[in-house]
């Protein structure tokens, strides 16, 4: 499995602004967050990058691209359909390749020197299926996200054979349907913001894609199909456009980088002074 392509969804009505803010990135140079997203699917080996985009948005993330703006290819979603109708936009620039699945609105943090799109990109390439970053996760954050149930395969730590995908589940269908044997209890496998998927899932989100739960539902259709895994990546996940996502995304970012110390050392005379 080659994976050269990537797609990075932006089209949302509430997201589209989202990857235009400006972040410090772990070295301390100040990004759009389209870039650093644009960058970790790039250090992964990816050499094409589609965004979906709402109409008329193209020059404005041209812009926030910075430097990899001539690496982009803008793909308009002609009306706010939800994030599976974003997806098949993308159709005829994926053709019949596996592609790296981004959102716009998610900043990745790896705990390892490797990112966490190139872990994944790894795990996928090894495996020579789909795959889906997750993220073990507390019950209480299920309203943000969708999840993952099946049960973890001994070959590789981190790796699991997903048998159904459920869309922002109540803790009570969760238990019943997505609890993963050696998770932590209370603890969920969500979705990361990010998936290696082959071009079987196109036809699958096109059924699908009405409602809140279509790309969640492509995904249950797939584990049905060909093999679909899910990995936990070594890293973390901050939503930007959570209450303080953008805080906790930059916080993030500049702990892991070089200046980890005086960032340290900046809080704690913040917290001094509130006391």
């Amino acid at each position: 499995m080659k994976i050269a392509k990537a797609v990075i969804t932006a089209a949302g009505p509430n997201q589209r602004t989202l990857p235009l803010q400006t972040l410090v990135d772990r070295d301390g140079v100040a990004r759009t967050a389209l870039a650093i997203i644009v960058s970790e699917a790039l250090a992964a080996g990816v050499e094409e990058v589609a965004v979906v985009v709402s109409p008329g948005d193209e020059g404005a993330y041209a812009r926030a691209a910075g430097i990899h703006a001539d690496r982009l290819q803008f793909i308009a979603q002609p009306s706010p359909q939800g994030y599976a109708h974003a997806i098949t936009c993308a159709k005829d620039f994926v053709g019949n390749s596996p592609f790296l699945l981004m959102v716009g609105d998610h900043v990745y943090v790896s705990a390892l020197k490797t990112g966490c799109a190139k872990q994944l990109v790894d795990v996928a390439i090894a495996v020579d299926c789909a795959v889906s970053a997750v993220q073990a996760t507390h019950e209480s954050k299920l309203p943000y996200f969708g999840a993952v149930g099946g049960k973890r395969l001994p070959s590789r730590d981190g790796l699991y054979e997903v048998t159904e995908a459920v869309e922002k589940p109540t803790p009570t269908e969760a238990e019943q349907r997505l609890i993963v044997p050696g998770l932590r209890a209370g603890h969920y496998l969500c979705f990361f913001g990010m998936h290696i998927l082959t071009p079987t899932v196109m036809p699958l989100l096109a059924e699908s894609r009405s409602g809140g739960s279509a790309f969640a539902g492509a995904l249950s259709k797939l584990a049905r199909k060909e093999r679909y895994l899910a990995y936990e990546v070594n890293g973390r996940r901050y939503d930007i456009g959570a209450t303080y996502g953008l805080l906790s995304a930059q916080l993030a970012l500049s702990l892991s980088g070089p200046a980890r110390e005086e960032v340290l050392s900046m809080i704690v005379e913040l917290l001094a002074a509130r006391r």
